[in-house]
């Protein structure tokens, strides 16, 4: 029988990711999927190890005495675990069946031994519906496949005829000789699977092939592999229905005991704009696609009540709820839901309007899509003026950032094909926007302070000015980047504001956002050598899988908060082309 593995939890920085756009699986060094949801990606988890819960599905060498490594197969989210044992190495192909079906989640596992010794691995597969709520039952083996259920979800296992129920589980040692390899095949699905089991080969080639077939050269920026990583991030995140999880996990601590979890399983507006214009930059034509057609939907339901977050398909976002079942990763808690759903941000409909400027810059902006450009612009003349959560989710204001990014998406999109009347109105609707904020939100040194009545400086308001929504040659510009790089920074990294008078790390980790942020300010500029310098310290903040999560513990260096954050890759994407390109400086 199959020795368990040692299930706790490990820094973020030594999980890997696998998605199919439809849910996302968190593999750690054990061989040991802890986490994922089923059958999509804000359903209750069916492994939970990771914040503490019940449910596992691990592999692992069964030689104990191993060092562990791992890497992606290049463009994809096909991941190999390898470790190195007393006898040899052992590896195993992993990957979730892509592109994947929004009701049935097919998990590949290919164990490979090498060409001189046979390959010995412990299997254990020990699912938990519900975050931990419900075990396997009604389980039944034929031939090498069992079938049971968990929860309401079907399941079937292929390719483990030596495994044997105990305690709910099943288990089994499987010695697969040299220069073999055998397939381990699970199904997850809400609805009755299908007849026949999947088969390994055809559904292993047919995930290579869609991945290569969808990843674009890149050839031409900086940090390709790592570029291309981040499209792979950002593909196995965004669903058929076209909106994209901000994250594959709930719940993860931000900063080691500082109480801040959230459940960021869902779409948010911003987020998902920043991709797709990341992607427009990078020429991948269908995240941009996606994003495009998910926000002008919800704009053209919603208008000016607009929520900052959905469901991938759309739905309303569930309240923030507690999980009985699990105690939490350390220093986190035990949240799903969020209460994102109650806030207003306007700053998401100048974003969107940036999104589909870069869209129809591209030629790819339909009539159904104009049609939430001139919702989008409506919301702004009507709501510019209220009050909202801002960029960073904080207490309702008039944030100076929010309103120039209005002004900005204004501009952008009257310059990308707007009927001239409508072009004249947007711009002068801009500068009205762009005037009445320096009234009151222009610091005495000249600079922009957050609000009327913060007279901090904040990474976001680099943003207008990246969007050439501002003249990067404009005092005020200048100025803003100045105190940024002042005030805000530490050793390479880069955080969103300065809470109080405590060093800044002592208040919150960097956002690692933020940093390519900033590289890309610098870049604007003309500083090529300290553009590259805050991109490089930052693409480094990542794990052997390359993942990013979205701050960093600068004295700890450690990754804080949920994994991966997609719109980290989002603008690492954006960075890579932008400064791989001859900078516009004044």
């Amino acid at each position: 029988m199959a020795v368990p593995p040692d299930i706790r939890p490990e820094v973020l920085r030594e999980y890997a990711l696998l998605a199919d756009g439809e849910r996302g699986a968190l593999i750690g060094p054990r061989g040991d999927i802890v986490w994922m949801c089923a059958p999509g990606w804000d359903s209750d988890a069916v492994f939970s190890a990771l914040i503490g819960g019940a449910g596992t599905y691990a592999v692992s060498p069964r030689d104990r005495w191993y060092v562990w490594g791992g890497y992606y197969e290049v463009g994809s989210l096909i991941w190999h675990s390898r470790w190195m044992t007393s006898s040899g190495a052992i590896e195993c192909r992993e990957a979730l069946a892509f592109p994947g079906d929004p009701h049935t989640a097919v998990m590949l596992r290919r164990v490979h031994a090498n060409d001189d010794e046979a390959a010995e691995v412990d299997v254990v597969l020990d699912p938990r519906a519900g975050f931990g709520r419900h075990a396997m039952r009604q389980l039944h083996r034929n031939d090498d496949t069992w079938t049971a259920r968990v929860g309401p979800l079907h399941l079937r296992w292929s390719g483990a005829a030596a495994a044997r129920e105990r305690d709910g589980a099943l288990a089994c040692t499987l010695v697969v000789p040299a220069g073999q390899t055998h397939d381990l095949i699970l199904e997850l699905s809400d609805q009755p699977l299908a007849d026949q089991p999947v088969d390994a080969s055809a559904s292993w080639e047919a995930t290579e092939h869609r991945w290569k077939g969808t990843m674009p050269d890149l050839s031409t920026v900086i940090a390709r592999r790592d570029a291309r990583h981040a499209v792979a991030v950002l593909r196995g995140m965004t669903s058929r229905h076209g909106g994209m999880a901000a994250a594959a996990t709930t719940s993860l601590p931000e900063r080691s005991e500082a109480g801040r979890n959230y459940d960021y399983r869902y779409s948010w507006i911003r987020d998902q704009c920043y991709a797709g214009q990341a992607a427009a930059v990078a020429g991948v034509s269908d995240l941009l696609d996606n994003a495009v057609e998910f926000i002008a939907q919800r704009i053209l339901d919603d208008g000016p009540s607009l929520r900052p977050a959905y469901t991938v398909d759309g739905g309303p976002v569930p309240d923030e709820h507690t999980l009985r079942r699990v105690i939490g990763y350390p220093g986190g808690g035990n949240r799903a839901g969020n209460r994102v759903g109650h806030q207003f941000q306007l700053d998401a409909f100048g974003e969107a309007l940036l999104l589909f400027a870069a869209a129809a810059r591209d030629d790819r902006l339909g009539t159904e899509h104009w049609r939430a450009v001139e919702a989008a612009v409506a919301a702004i003349e009507e709501r510019m003026n209220d009050e909202g959560a801002g960029v960073w989710e904080l207490h309702d204001d008039r944030w100076t950032h929010s309103r120039l990014i209005c002004a900005t998406g204004l501009r952008a999109a009257a310059a990308a094909g707007a009927a001239r009347s409508q072009a004249a109105a947007w711009t002068s609707l801009a500068d009205t926007i762009v005037a009445d904020t320096a009234k009151d939100s222009l610091h005495p040194t000249g600079r922009w302070q957050r609000t009327p009545t913060d007279p901090g400086v904040d990474v976001a308001l680099l943003l207008p000015v990246i969007r050439e929504g501002l003249d990067p040659g404009d005092t005020r510009s200048i100025a803003t980047l100045d105190a940024v790089r002042t005030e805000l920074t530490q050793d390479g990294y880069v955080y969103r504001f300065r809470h109080d008078q405590r060093p800044l790390y002592e208040a919150e980790g960097a956002f690692l956002l933020c940093g390519f942020v900033t590289a890309m300010a610098d870049h604007q500029q003309g500083r090529e050598v300290q553009a590259r310098a805050w991109f490089e310290r930052n693409r480094a903040a990542c794990g052997p899988a390359g993942l990013y999560s979205e701050e960093y513990d600068v004295n700890q260096r450690q990754l804080r908060g949920n994994l991966p954050q997609a719109f980290v890759h989002a603008m690492l994407l954006e960075a890579a082309c932008r400064l791989a390109q001859p900078s516009t400086a004044p």
